[in-house]
C-alpha cells in the first residue's frame, strides 16, 4: 500500500482553483520531486499532505489515516511527517539545542535528557554540532535550514516533505542543504520535495511530478522526464527549456 495517497483533490481560494483534480501515490522509500512554474500549486499540494492546507474535495491518506476522518489525530499524524519550509521557521528566541528539543518534549513527551541526546545526534548528522549553543540569528541561512532539517528528523518521521528548501538561500549555501537531502535519500527516507533544483532531481529522485495551473501534468520516472523530453507535454517541454541550459 502507498504511504501517501491523493485521490481527486480539489482546493479553491474563493473562486480561484489552486488544486485541480490532483491524484498521486508515493510508496515508502520513494523520492518524488515536484516542479513547475510559480503559482502552479506545488506548495499548496505538499502542505495539504501535512494537513496545513484544507481542501474542498477529494481524499488524502497518509500511512493509512485519512485527513478527512474526524477520528484521525492530526497532531499525531504530523509527528510522522517531517516538514521543512522555505523560510526555516526556527524559533529566534531559542538556542539551536532548544529548537531541536522543544517539540520532542511537548509532542512526543520525551524527557529533556532524552530529547537532548536525540537532538544532538541529528545536529551532528547535519554537521553543526559546533553551533549547538548559538541562536538562529547567529547562523547563516544554509546553517539555519540544516538545523530545520535536523529538527524535523528529531521527530523520527516516516516521510519528509520539503517546500522549496533552498529558494531563500544564497547560491553558495544551496549545496550544503542539498548535500544533507541527498544523504537522506540514499538512506531510504521517503521524500517529497518541491524544488527548482533539477540537478538534485536528476541525481536522487525516483519520480518527477510537473504541475501547471493546479494540475498534475506529468508524473513519471526521472529517466522519462529528463531523458525523453519529446514525449512530454508541450507545457513541460517549455518549462524544461527555460530551466535546464543546453
Amino acid at each position: 500500500m502507498a504511504f501517501i495517497e491523493l485521490h481527486h483533490v480539489n482546493k479553491f481560494y474563493g473562486q480561484f482553483q489552486v488544486l485541480n483534480d490532483c491524484s498521486v501515490q508515493v510508496e515508502q522509500g520513494e523520492v518524488v520531486v515536484i516542479c513547475g512554474p510559480s503559482g502552479s500549486g506545488k506548495s499548496t499540494l505538499i502542505k495539504a499532505i501535512n494537513g496545513l492546507e484544507p481542501f474542498q474535495s477529494g481524499t488524502i491518506i497518509v500511512d493509512g489515516a485519512s485527513l478527512q476522518d474526524d477520528k484521525t489525530n492530526l497532531s499525531k499524524l504530523r509527528s510522522k511527517v517531517g516538514m521543512v519550509f522555505q523560510s526555516f521557521e526556527l524559533f529566534p528566541h531559542l538556542s539551536v539545542t532548544e529548537n531541536l528539543t522543544i517539540a520532542q518534549i511537548k509532542v512526543l513527551k520525551r524527557s529533556p535528557s532524552e530529547a537532548l541526546v536525540h537532538g544532538l545526534k541529528y545536529l551532528d548528522r547535519v554537521g553543526l554540532m559546533a553551533q549547538k549553543d548559538k541562536f538562529p540569528g547567529q547562523l547563516s541561512g544554509g546553517q539555519q535550514q540544516r538545523v530545520a532539517i535536523a529538527r524535523a528528523l528529531c521527530m523520527d518521521p516516516k516521510v519528509m516533505l520539503f517546500d522549496e528548501p533552498t529558494s531563500a538561500l544564497d547560491p553558495e549555501m544551496v549545496g550544503e542543504v542539498l548535500e544533507v537531502m541527498v544523504q537522506l535519500a540514499k538512506e531510504g527516507m521517503t521524500m517529497m520535495c518541491v524544488t527548482h533544483e533539477m540537478g538534485f532531481a536528476q541525481k536522487v529522485s525516483h519520480r518527477v511530478i510537473f504541475m501547471d495551473e493546479g494540475r498534475i501534468v506529468e508524473d513519471c520516472s526521472k529517466e522519462e522526464f529528463f531523458g525523453n523530453v519529446g514525449a512530454r507535454s508541450i507545457r513541460t517541454q517549455e518549462f524544461l527549456q527555460k530551466i535546464i541550459p543546453d
